[in-house]
């Protein structure tokens, strides 16, 4: 690609990115935080009031996660059309099986990912220089699940790389785990718990995080790391002991109607 085709492409690539963000993260703040506030107030996980001015900063850092989103999904492509990656855009390549399973794989890897690089941010030296920005939200927003430090929003996405590189991915399964990503963090960072009381007692879906399970650890700082599946909190005694409760405390509650 020459020049004016790379920051053309880079351009459609933050664009995207962008709509994303305000999509997934705006309609549920509009919904939960101003349309229907006192019907989910309930479910409110803290009660504390927001404050106005910490919902500007998840944005302003936001827009730079996007930024360096776009960069590294540009570089992915650029990588391709070089034949450097794994990616392919047959499925019979693979078949329909291997395209689900790649799904749960890029999951289950990212998973670990993010346990233990979220763990290193979090270790004295490191913490106060990049993660701490992050956690200035300690009543988190859906605004801020992309308010990251650059490093840090570098740190975060430097998984897609590792499994363009990697793994056999068609587009369709990256798209597939890209959005259930975003969707995810959204709903960690929501700030009111829509699971069902239920939930953490399911035998399948009690592995899964809540909207509870990461808002305590915005607020207590030293407990609940993992993104998707609570299996490294439980396998290295990392889950707050009050998790369990204080689900279940929020979830008993209905919403107004």
């Amino acid at each position: 690609m020459d020049l004016i085709e790379t920051a053309g492409m880079g351009a459609v690539f933050y664009g995207a990115t962008l709509a994303r963000y305000v999509l997934f993260a705006g309609v549920p703040y509009w919904i939960c935080w101003v349309w229907k506030k006192r019907q989910f107030q309930p479910r409110r996980i803290q009660q504390r009031t927001p404050d106005p001015t910490r919902l500007r900063g998840e944005i302003r850092y936001s827009l730079s996660t996007a930024l360096i989103i776009a960069i590294t999904v540009l570089s992915i492509y650029y990588a391709t059309q070089k034949s450097w990656t794994r990616i392919y855009f047959d499925v019979s390549d693979h078949g329909a099986t291997y395209f689900g399973f790649s799904v749960v794989l890029m999951l289950v890897l990212h998973d670990t990912y993010f346990y233990w690089t979220h763990r290193l941010l979090h270790r004295k030296g490191i913490f106060k220089y990049i993660h701490k920005i992050h956690h200035l939200s300690t009543d988190p927003s859906p605004w801020a699940a992309y308010a990251f430090h650059p490093v840090e929003a570098a740190i975060q996405v430097g998984i897609l790389p590792i499994i363009a590189f990697t793994i056999p991915v068609h587009p369709a399964a990256l798209f597939i785990f890209i959005t259930y990503n975003l969707g995810n963090n959204v709903l960690g960072h929501l700030g009111y718990e829509l699971f069902p009381r239920g939930f953490i007692d399911h035998p399948v879906f009690k592995w899964h995080t809540t909207s509870t399970h990461h808002n305590m650890h915005h607020e207590k700082f030293n407990c609940n790391y993992s993104l998707y599946f609570r299996w490294w909190d439980l396998l290295t005694k990392t889950t707050h002991p009050d998790y369990a409760e204080r689900f279940r405390e929020i979830t008993k509650k209905q919403l107004v109607g």
